[in-house]
């Protein structure tokens, strides 16, 4: 059975969306390639596209489903996004629209984000998004209301 996309809380785009087997599949700019459309791809394909068309982040920048090592398991992180120096400044994992962003779905980010050690975390579900400062020294983070454009960070 193929996933019915839902409106999300994010702008609309327009994807390639292609039939094939009695499935459907996305069409991922990034990766150039047709993903199979799952509730979680629909969610990442739409954060990946409000990344780049609303908040100018470059689309080079931006690696999806990276392989880390976490307490000797082998994990995938939904969206890193790199700065100009090839260094890691955010993490973004994204959930179907199903899962609700509760705390234990913030602290499997950070869990991940304890490999990349990155400045910023995001969480989303494409209804809700969360958005958090962290410092990796003092072992703190700080909620935000938005993220800002890519220059700004």
């Amino acid at each position: 059975m193929s996933f019915i996309p839902v409106p999300l809380n994010l702008p609309e785009y327009p994807f390639k969306i292609t039939l094939k087997e009695a499935r459907h599949f996305i069409f991922d700019e990034v990766r150039k390639k047709h993903l199979v459309l799952t509730p979680e791809e629909w969610v990442r394909q739409h954060f990946i596209q409000y990344l780049i068309l609303e908040k100018k982040f470059p689309k080079s920048l931006i690696q999806i489903e990276g392989g880390l090592n976490l307490n000797h398991l082998q994990k995938r992180t939904d969206i890193v996004i790199f700065n100009t120096h090839g260094e890691r400044i955010m993490v973004i994992e994204c959930k179907a629209p199903a899962v609700k962003v509760t705390q234990a779905v913030f602290d499997q980010a950070a869990r991940y984000n304890s490999v990349h050690k990155t400045k910023w975390l995001v969480v989303t579900n494409g209804l809700r998004h969360c958005y958090a400062t962290i410092n990796h020294q003092e072992q703190q983070f700080a909620f935000v209301p938005e993220l800002p454009e890519y220059r700004m960070l």
